[in-house]
């Protein structure tokens, strides 16, 4: 049986009148609505939550996070920006998810503290995690405070820093929590070569959120209380059955030594980050500017009458590169990146008369300056930024060849290696080669030689440049002559001699060209200052092209 929906019938001309209205007094009386906050209430209000956000939703929980070794999210914030140049975004937005009790959490900020201010009175973005929110875990509004920072970096054209301390995903949101990682690596892909972006892990970055980092420029760890790694110690010990701890796993010595994820690992959070703001001073604000220039107080002019017992003329003798490079720079100072890893190579930015460099080195105090895979893809990396960011570059050679091994061979060392030789080739910037001692067989020519385009090969009288050492080169080219001989040993010195004096006296290369000057250790300064001021105006054309198909 359907039942039928009454409808109302026509109005008649007897329906009842309406009342007649009340005294106007009595109306105003009875009406009067409730006086409105004003400004000042207002004002009190918004007071009200932004502490709260500060603060945190426990009073207990900025507690806890000192007693981890640990600053809160503002706190690492005001370390790095200039005192009273935060300006927070977004302090109030809450998520809207629902189940799992989150519609009974939604405190302020949801886990992410969100930005702009200043580092040596240049604009940064930074982002920081807030561990007191859901252990820093990511979810959607989270996820889209960051895509606004983000965007607003690259519409501003100023570096993007973030501060890391979350717990990944926020399982409870799911998906959305994953798309979130998504937006950030897809950002992070989009500002690469854009504006400088560094990531500084200050607690744990666990799964995909250590993706962001790893698509980063610099990422700078503190030790004992900052780890990364994709799968946790108690998914290791089910897969594999390897037991590990967080540290032995993830930590900042790990990365900093042995992965190569890690810039730098340091031992407090206050230390760190004053790196991070030395770095930002060298830097460019993005791909459009050049780095800033500081009036320099040491002499473009200075002799370096050090360097010339400083480098020990035997080729097999080891000595510190880095100390040759405090002889060179503005006094003495420089940023070296990824010390610990690969420290065959020296990777480093400094100031050459108050204009930023970056410095590619063999290091003969480890390994004897070889090259190998880490070492390739550490110099390949640098250069690409430095390029990526109009820093110009200065090699300084002393490199005995590529690592020899079945270990190397297996491991791709032509594949890496091509790495290096694929940056240099593709880097437009002013280089500038130093062959300060010895440069043999392909790593010659990769470590940016004049026939892969550099703009000066210059070289110290201690040079020497060929396809092996001479030892190895008369075995090869006298080999019947030495078996032959009545005295092998003394027929190999004197062959050896003559061909160091025929085809690698320091004077070799540059009557045919492929060194621009020999020049006095003394005047290595001024001679790349000089240098480098008349490449400054450098412009170089790449081929048309989508992009090219670096080796990996």
């Amino acid at each position: 049986m359907t039942v039928m929906e009454e409808r109302p019938g026509p109005v008649t001309a007897t329906a009842p009148a309406p009342a007649a209205p009340a005294p106007l007094a009595a109306t105003a009386t009875a009406t009067a609505p409730v006086s409105a906050p004003d400004a000042h209430a207002r004002l009190r209000e918004l007071q009200r939550l932004r502490a709260r956000a500060h603060e945190g939703p426990d009073p207990q929980a900025t507690t806890r996070q000192h007693a981890r070794g640990k600053l809160t999210a503002h706190e690492r914030i005001a370390l790095l920006l200039d005192e009273g140049s935060f300006t927070e975004v977004e302090s109030l937005r809450r998520h809207r998810a629902t189940g799992f009790g989150l519609e009974d959490k939604r405190p302020s900020g949801d886990g992410v503290v969100t930005g702009w201010g200043t580092v040596h009175g240049r604009t940064v973005f930074v982002y920081a995690h807030d561990f007191r929110v859901f252990g820093g875990a990511l979810g959607e509004a989270h996820a889209q405070k960051i895509h606004k920072l983000m965007d607003l970096a690259a519409a501003a054209g100023a570096p993007l820093v973030s501060l890391n301390d979350g717990a990944g995903a926020r399982i409870q949101e799911g998906v959305s929590a994953l798309a979130g990682y998504g937006g950030i690596f897809r950002r992070n892909v989009r500002l690469s070569g854009v504006v400088p972006q560094i990531s500084v892990i200050l607690g744990p970055c666990a799964g995909g959120a250590a993706y962001s980092p790893a698509l980063t420029d610099f990422v700078f760890m503190v030790r004992g209380t900052s780890q990364m790694f994709i799968t946790g110690p108690d998914v290791v010990q089910a897969v594999t059955g390897e037991q590990v701890g967080l540290d032995g796993l993830g930590g900042a010595d790990v990365h900093a030594t042995l992965s190569g994820v890690a810039t730098a690992a340091y031992d407090d959070e206050e230390s760190c980050l004053h790196d991070v703001r030395y770095l930002l001073s060298l830097l460019p604000a993005n791909n459009h500017e050049l780095a800033p220039a500081h009036e320099a107080s040491d002499p473009a002019d200075r002799s370096c009458d050090a360097l010339l017992d400083l480098v020990p003329a035997e080729a097999q003798h080891a000595y510190d590169m880095r100390a040759l490079i405090e002889q060179v720079v503005d006094d003495g100072e420089f940023f070296e990146v990824h010390s610990a890893w690969a420290p065959n190579l020296v990777c480093a930015l400094a100031r050459l008369d108050g204009q930023v460099v970056g410095l590619v080195a063999n290091q003969p105090a480890a390994m004897a300056g070889v090259l190998d895979i880490e070492a390739s893809e550490k110099g390949a990396r640098f250069v690409q930024f430095c390029d990526a960011f109009s820093i110009p570059l200065v090699t300084l050679v002393d490199v005995p060849g590529f690592m020899p091994g079945v270990g190397q061979e297996h491991g791709g060392i032509i594949r890496h290696g091509a790495k290096l030789l694929y940056a240099y080739c593709n880097a437009t910037v002013p280089r500038i080669q130093l062959i300060v001692r010895k440069a043999y067989g392909g790593a010659y020519i990769v470590m940016d030689s004049r026939s892969i385009g550099a703009d000066l090969s210059l070289a110290w009288p201690t040079n020497e440049i060929a396809v092996m050492g001479a030892e190895g080169a008369a075995n090869v080219v006298f080999r019947k002559e030495i078996a032959a001989s009545d005295d092998p040993e003394a027929a190999r010195a004197r062959l050896v001699q003559e061909y160091r004096d025929e085809l690698m006296h320091p004077y070799y290369a540059a009557e045919r060209g492929l060194v621009d000057e020999v020049i006095d250790p003394r005047e290595t300064r001024a001679v790349l200052i000089r240098s480098l001021a008349m490449l400054r105006a450098k412009h170089a054309d790449l081929p048309a092209r989508k992009h090219g198909n670096a080796p990996t």
